[in-house]
């Protein structure tokens, strides 16, 4: 395997939650269309993921490929607003860290920016496990063929990621 630095894995963790984990709203702007919040979370104050219209478009393409059921997405929706509760606090504080690290970089402070680059890649391990969780939960409500194709999403979409280098 590949030695990846940080940033690299931040897009890599990143791009895979966008996909699996928080492509599941997209079920929840479907019934809620036009709720005008702007962020994924489905809250305006920018706490959670945010995203918003590009993950909740990615979502309901993957429902379309997946020709999920209502009861599948109703279950996708009701996992998903139960993980963003469960995780919330997480999610806030692996954003005050980012931004805590993003604010130390911009004042060239280095000896913050190493204070803080454990518990980035804590979090970082942590958001990949919760990730991996959130994944095995939406795999879990899926037919076996609906698992197949899911697998060969996934597959593609990583050949297209490995193919532009990143």
């Amino acid at each position: 395997m590949m030695a990846l630095r940080p940033s690299a894995i931040g897009r890599l963790l990143t791009a895979a939650v966008l996909l699996v984990g928080f492509g599941t709203l997209a079920f929840a702007a479907a019934q809620t269309q036009g709720n005008g919040t702007g962020s994924a979370s489905g809250n305006a104050s920018g706490d959670g993921w945010g995203g918003g219209h590009h993950l909740r478009s990615m979502a309901r393409h993957l429902a379309r490929k997946l020709n999920l059921t209502d009861a599948q997405k109703a279950q996708a929706k009701a996992n998903h607003q139960a993980f963003v509760a469960a995780n919330k606090p997480f999610f806030q504080q692996a954003r005050a860290t980012r931004q805590e690290f993003h604010a130390a970089k911009k004042a060239n402070d280095t000896a913050k920016m190493d204070a803080l680059k454990p518990t980035m890649q804590s979090q970082r391990a942590q958001f990949e496990e919760l990730r991996q969780q959130q994944q095995a939960q939406f795999v879990s409500i899926l037919t076996p063929e609906q698992k197949a194709q899911f697998d060969q999403l996934v597959a593609q979409r990583a050949a297209r990621r490995a193919a532009r280098g990143k």
